[in-house]
């Protein structure tokens, strides 16, 4: 599933169609494609794992799941959920989800909550975190509620650069560590962009699919945690519980 660096480079990849007509439309997406024909792309926009395209009057929002793609200016063996095309260009979606949101995109987006997003704001995540004292933090860092754009990846590498163990419980974690884990959330998703777009995001990863950690050389845990069951990678001796 792409996590919110993903979707802004996506977003900085098709901004050749801003401002552009859709002069044709394909896919088998249970939405009116229709409606887009002729119409212009106002803009771009991303929220967390939301890839947005924007209309007078209407957006068209994407999301990835587990296994969703895109291509730009070319096809693949795969059955198209949303294809666009431009004067200049194709811009096609395979395997997402996608839904027309009728109005505003303002009057559906937090933007203060989303991590990538100029207007995110650390003290809303850090109220959001007290107001759910018994969760693990494992599954707070994937509450797109509280960090939008967050996903696996960002979550166990964060939790590791952080010492915190996965399992803790985010109202036993103290202030100071909680204010590290937002800090860290935001920064490494900053991280995480640049890398990607160089080309050598694994080569950063500590603890992500590894199997030795890189502090001590213990062998690295590796289990299915929380009400979100994501996979997750740490270590015993240098991730603190908080229990």
């Amino acid at each position: 599933m792409p996590e919110g660096p993903t979707i802004v480079l996506l977003r900085e990849e098709v901004e050749q169609f801003a401002g552009k007509k859709v002069i044709a439309v394909t896919g088998n997406s249970k939405i009116d494609i229709k409606r887009l024909l002729n119409k212009t792309v106002t803009e771009f926009r991303s929220w967390g794992k939301h890839f947005l395209i924007c209309f007078e009057g209407f957006t068209v929002r994407i999301h990835f799941l587990m296994f969703g793609s895109y291509t730009i200016n070319e096809t693949k063996n795969t059955p198209i959920r949303l294809g666009l095309t431009f004067n200049n260009g194709d811009l096609i979606f395979y395997s997402s989800s996608i839904k027309i949101l009728e109005g505003d995109v303002n009057d559906y987006y937090d933007w203060s909550g989303d991590v990538m997003n100029p207007d995110w704001d650390p003290g809303k995540a850090k109220k959001k975190l007290k107001d759910i004292p018994d969760a693990l933090i494992s599954d707070a860092l994937l509450n797109q509620n509280i960090f939008a754009g967050v996903g696996n990846i960002i979550k166990n590498e964060v939790l590791f650069r952080t010492k915190v163990h996965p399992e803790s419980i985010v109202g036993k974690i103290p202030a100071k560590k909680l204010n590290e884990l937002v800090k860290e959330s935001y920064e490494y998703a900053f991280d995480f962009l640049e890398w990607k777009r160089d080309y050598e995001l694994k080569k950063h990863w500590l603890i992500y699919t590894k199997s030795i950690c890189p502090i001590c050389g213990e062998r690295v845990t590796r289990k299915h945690i929380g009400k979100t069951h994501r996979r997750t990678f740490y270590c015993e001796k240098d991730q603190k519980l908080y229990a």
